[in-house]
């Protein structure tokens, strides 16, 4: 197959949601259908111990919650599918927010009973920023829920989406009888229970065919006609083109613990979505189909199998081909590296590849050499924009809770902060380490991997700052600067950048400090590349 075929089978997407609207069973289901697993393990039922493909590290399993990105793979249609199924827990947003940059499109979950949440409102509003095409999946049809004309009404207002659906229920919750498929035009009748296996379809060509009232009964039958007949006259007609431009999302219903409406959508998916999309670096805009590589980090994970030591770097491959053995440069580094033995993922299995493509991801083994945000060429010089750090909203000093192990402590620490699970801020005046986080939970995961992974252990006491603001000075040499930072020193520190970092400690505190020094600027997000 040519370069350019591979890259035109390629579709790489994440999954995002609220937590608990069941982004994890969907993604479950996704790799059932690629035949990529045999069955899928119930998500939250603890009686099994298999726990679901996508959540590999012991306290998601604990939790029933996502905590990092998994990377799955699986082919479907002769198409290579790549998904990044993100966590929805708000703690971990930074995480999700990062993994968007990697992706060139995204399925939106949204619970049938719940409808729009907050957690789907921001990372609805970054892919809506960066124009990844969207398509939003409801979910668990065969519990009550709202009304699907409301629920769409409710995604095009709270969302700022325009929607047009592409399958509808027929009936919900208690008298949830199946879907009919817009998209292809057929009836898909739901059983009851079919976790574990696949349904067949029947297929209409004429909704008005009285075979209809035999299947579903004359009421159900008619009610469907109706609201087939309003979907047509308030929605859009789908267009391929305004859905890759980010203009127009289709929507789709269905359960996906019951293996539901699934298939529709994974069809219509592989039909539509878009092959790898250009990126934009700080020089010009990288194309797929350019013949040399270029790709970025945006996620490092250590310790993926706790027995070995192991820390993988995520690349996206914007463009080219990676090749094993073959040197890359390492653009912030400036030096050269050879990678033996990069990984593919497929379901839960890491293999070992050749040649990947744009659109793929591949996890390469790393011995501290990456950091979020770092790019690799093939000697040209240039950075991939757009993969910010947040500023985080909570802070805590943290101690060395055993002085033999200071050592382990430390490089957990550094471990985990280059895999972005949090930052670290080394405070001006006394050294002491401050680590910030977007969510309290995160300090949880923490200490519980510092203490398994590292054999280290740490406590915690809190530190009086409300939100980190990255310091730019217009002229570092001016007296105005020398006095902020005399004023300010108590609450200065440095990111793991070197970056300086004004800590406030209140709202009020940062508007004053800004009228007071006027030639000092303040950052709410760190672009990773200004270093």
């Amino acid at each position: 197959m040519s370069f350019i075929e591979e890259i035109a089978r390629r579709r790489t997407f994440g999954i995002i949601s609220h937590p608990d609207a069941g982004k994890t069973t969907l993604t479950e289901k996704l790799l059932l259908f690629g035949g990529a697993i045999q069955e899928a393990g119930a998500v939250k039922s603890n009686k099994i111990k298999k726990g679901a493909t996508s959540d590999f590290m012991e306290i998601e399993r604990q939790r029933g919650i996502s905590v990092a990105t998994s990377v799955l793979a699986f082919n479907y249609q002769n198409k290579k599918i790549n998904i990044l199924d993100t966590p929805g827990h708000k703690d971990f947003a930074e995480d999700t927010f990062r993994t968007l940059t990697a992706v060139d499109s995204v399925i939106v979950v949204i619970d049938v009973a719940k409808g729009v949440e907050e957690q789907t409102e921001k990372l609805v509003e970054v892919c809506r920023m960066r124009n990844i095409p969207m398509i939003v999946f409801i979910n668990k049809l065969d519990r009550e829920g709202k009304d699907a004309f409301d629920l769409m009404d409710e995604v095009e207002k709270k969302l700022k989406l325009r929607v047009t659906p592409l399958s509808f229920p027929i009936g919900m919750g208690y008298d949830f009888q199946g879907i009919y498929n817009i998209w292809e035009k057929n009836i898909n009748l739901f059983e009851g229970d079919s976790r574990k296996n696949i349904e067949e379809t029947i297929a209409f060509n004429d909704i008005n065919n009285p075979e209809l009232e035999k299947i579903i009964g004359e009421k159900p039958a008619n009610r469907l006609r109706e609201e087939l007949e309003l979907i047509d006259e308030v929605y859009p007609p789908f267009s391929r083109e305004e859905y890759l431009a980010g203009d127009l999302q289709p929507v789709f219903f269905g359960s996906a613990l019951n293996n539901f409406g699934v298939r529709e959508l994974l069809d219509c998916f592989v039909e539509i979505a878009p092959t790898p999309r250009p990126k934009e670096s700080d020089t010009r805009l990288v194309k797929p189909e350019e013949e040399k590589l270029s790709g970025f980090v945006f996620k490092i994970h250590a310790n993926m199998d706790p027995k070995h030591r192991d820390r993988l770097a995520f690349i996206k491959i914007v463009s080219g081909t990676f090749e094993k053995n073959k040197p890359y440069l390492h653009v912030r580094l400036g030096k050269n590296l050879k990678f033996s033995s990069p990984n593919a993922f497929f379901a839960e299995k890491k293999e070992i590849v050749d040649i990947s493509y744009p659109g793929d991801i591949v996890g390469l083994h790393d011995t501290g050499n990456f950091k979020i945000g770092d790019t690799l060429t093939e000697g040209e010089i240039m950075n991939f924009k757009g993969i910010p750090s947040f500023s985080p909203e909570h802070f805590r000093y943290i101690n060395n809770a055993d002085p033999l192990k200071s050592k382990q402590l430390e490089k957990g620490v550094d471990q985990l902060m280059d895999e972005g699970v949090a930052q670290l801020f080394t405070l001006e005046m006394n050294g002491r380490k401050v680590i910030g986080t977007v969510g309290a939970l995160q300090y949880e995961v923490i200490q519980y991997r510092l203490e398994h992974e590292y054999g280290a252990k740490c406590t915690y006491e809190n530190f009086p700052a409300f939100k980190a603001c990255w310091v730019k000075p217009q002229d570092p040499k001016n007296t105005e600067f020398a006095e902020f930072k005399r004023v300010k020193q108590k609450f200065l520190g440095h990111d793991k950048y070197g970056q300086l970092v004004f800590l406030a400690d209140s709202d009020f505190s940062i508007q004053m400090t800004q009228q007071k020094y006027p030639t000092v600027e303040l950052f709410f997000t760190s672009d990773y590349q200004k270093r």
